[in-house]
């Protein structure tokens, strides 16, 4: 064998560390790869289950409100539930979705009292009310008139004169600011009568009614005592479902169900999704 100059074994030597360092960097970038893959797909199945229970809870609480059992029967009045399906410990809450302002069907009257009740001042409330109906289409004006006054406002578009189809629309509207439609916003439903529920509402929506002049300042007074087997005909509920599951798994989700009336199942969802925070 012919001799080898030792500078030519050491560079050999160097390259054959070299690529085991490579060898081993690839190889714990790969075990690195597949634990993040592991961690993330885990976080997906807990997440999923924890949806699925939180889901499955929903449809208890649809149980509960159509239940005239006094045992049984849930109040849609604000009230919370904990509920546990398989690992998941779920909090309900239960609120009567007649006691928000439904935009396409409020007078303008009562839209400005919630936008006064919100901070806004009454003259701003006023103009913005008009917008909204106008928006909405229960206020009629000149389709030119309304372009101008959008154009005014460096707006390209007019309103449609037709009804939401959903809440962003409103952040549309001539005058409304991102901060005035957040303050609103939990106030507001499209599957709510022209006039809330002065019972379910909640202290904004009940100063907006005093505003408004459809409620005294003495507020309303409690309602008769009913026959606790006597359910409403129709219920339109908002559900909270708060779940808690394995892997510190956390969903929030919410519906909106039409319970009663003739619906063949007794119940029809009209809003299901995730919650934001």
């Amino acid at each position: 064998m012919p001799n080898v100059p030792a500078r030519s074994r050491g560079f050999a030597l160097l390259i054959v560390l070299w690529m085991l360092v490579l060898i081993a960097f690839v190889v714990a970038q790969m075990t690195a790869a597949g634990r993040t893959e592991s961690r993330i797909a885990g976080n997906l199945a807990a997440n999923s289950r924890s949806q699925a229970a939180a889901d499955g809870a929903i449809y208890e609480a649809i149980f509960h409100v159509s239940d005239a059992r006094p045992e049984q029967h849930w109040q849609v009045d604000g009230s919370e539930h904990a509920v546990q399906i398989g690992q998941s410990r779920i909090t309900l809450q239960l609120e009567d979705e007649a006691g928000r302002i439904n935009p396409n069907l409020a007078s303008g009257s009562l839209l400005e009292g919630l936008l006064r009740a919100v901070g806004s001042p009454p003259e701003t409330a006023a103009d913005i009310a008009r917008a909204i109906t106008e928006w909405v289409g229960s206020a009629k004006r000149p389709v030119e008139e309304l372009l101008v006054e959008y154009q005014a406002a460096g707006l390209d578009y007019g309103p449609p004169g037709a009804p939401l189809e959903s809440l962003d629309e409103l952040s549309r509207v001539r005058g409304m600011t991102g901060t005035l439609f957040r303050a609103l916003q939990p106030h507001l439903t499209l599957f709510g009568p022209a006039d809330p529920n002065a019972t379910a509402a909640d202290p904004v929506v009940a100063a907006a009614l005093v505003l408004s002049g459809a409620l005294s300042s003495a507020g309303v007074a409690a309602p008769p005592p009913a026959n606790p087997n006597a359910l409403p005909d129709i219920i339109i509920a908002r559900i909270h479902a708060a779940a808690e599951g394995p892997g510190n798994a956390r969903v929030r989700r919410m519906a909106i169900i039409r319970i009663g009336g003739r619906e063949p199942t007794g119940y029809r969802p009209l809003a299901w999704g995730n919650e934001d925070d």
